[in-house]
């Protein structure tokens, strides 16, 4: 099994879900975690952003190229 790495942070929620679904039509392998902790009532997103993008380290330049085209639109 392929060692999962932490590949970008994502800065809200739209980008995460268009990101995901870029990432699923290519079928590149990828984990979304959220910051929303139910405890501090979302308050780690305000500061650290939404949550990160993990995957396998050989799909990190391809990832980081759609997060780029994602974030200029």
């Amino acid at each position: 099994m392929k060692e999962f790495k932490k590949i970008a942070t994502l800065d809200n929620g739209v980008e995460a879900s268009l990101l995901r679904s870029i990432l699923e039509e290519r079928g590149l392998p990828h984990f979304m975690r959220s910051y929303y902790d139910t405890a501090y009532d979302g308050i780690y997103q305000t500061q650290k952003g939404w949550g990160e993008i993990r995957a396998p380290s050989e799909y990190q330049d391809e990832i980081l190229q759609i997060l780029t085209d994602i974030r200029k639109t």
